[in-house]
């Protein structure tokens, strides 16, 4: 990148000076991280990129409320939070439930390895840092999907994913669900609290109407699970998913808010009045 103006500072000097401004004013990059140009009188994004922060300027340092605004203001504002732990998106006597960020990648791809055997061929979940950055890009916080953990409320550490994947909204208001337990959590009963807050979540805050879970007719431990929280059973499609190389049959199950008695406190504002 050139500066080709006069009067510009270092790429470096300047990148120092704003990564500085950045952590002083409070903030953290979550989930991907920014690429700044700083040009004279006007500081805004160009890029983004994945990884740790990376900033590149190419013009003179700016204050602490010029970085303070610009990351206010941003189009991607979303992806950046006040310093501090994830926030609880609800609680039961033993786990948690909050959005998978960038910062749980370690602990992920670990229980992803210590757990091949729970959940393949069944599902495919990432093994590798840039599997794992690319898992990320898919959720947008419940707009078209929504990645979510299941964590113990003692230790934090990740029992269990669930997604939210293909929401549609309009008339329809619904999603589906994708869900794994981690070794050594599976068998304790944490993705059955996990998911009751799950369906809180979706009901409540996602404002959804509707969700359905595509279950392989062998996968009884999966079937119990949706059974146990009133899913009911609609059917079955053959070659429904293309899942291990070939094109498999699942049951389909699902649930609606009205059946468990959750009702948001205002429609979707994408729901037509009629």
């Amino acid at each position: 990148m050139q500066a080709g103006s006069q009067g510009f500072e270092s790429p470096s000097s300047t990148s120092q000076n704003a990564a500085v401004l950045i952590k002083e004013s409070g903030a953290r990059i979550v989930g991907i991280s920014l690429r700044f140009v700083l040009l004279p009188g006007k500081l805004e994004l160009t890029q983004l990129c994945g990884g740790a922060l990376c900033l590149a300027a190419v013009a003179r340092s700016r204050s602490r409320d010029s970085v303070s605004s610009m990351i206010e203001n941003s189009r991607i504002k979303e992806t950046v939070q006040t310093a501090g732990p994830a926030k609880d998106l609800g609680r039961s006597p033993r786990v948690t439930l909050r959005r998978i960020t960038s910062l749980d990648q370690d602990e992920f791809l670990e229980r992803v390895h210590a757990s091949v055997d729970l959940y393949q061929p069944r599902m495919s979940l990432p093994a590798t840092p840039e599997a794992f950055q690319t898992f990320l890009g898919r959720f947008d916080e419940g707009q078209s999907a929504e990645g979510l953990l299941v964590c113990l409320r003692d230790t934090d550490a990740i029992a269990g994913n669930v997604n939210i994947n293909s929401i549609i909204r309009g008339r329809f208001q619904g999603g589906s669900l994708g869900y794994a337990a981690f070794a050594p959590y599976a068998g304790h009963g944490y993705m059955s609290e996990g998911l009751g807050l799950v369906l809180r979540h979706a009901f409540e805050e996602l404002r959804l109407h509707r969700l359905e879970a595509q279950i392989r007719p062998d996968n009884q431990a999966s079937i119990k699970l949706v059974q146990r929280h009133g899913f009911r059973y609609e059917g079955y499609s053959p070659d429904l998913l293309f899942i291990d190389g070939a094109w498999r049959g699942h049951e389909r199950w699902a649930i609606t808010n009205d059946m468990i008695g959750i009702v948001p406190s205002a429609p979707h504002p994408t729901l037509p009045n009629r």
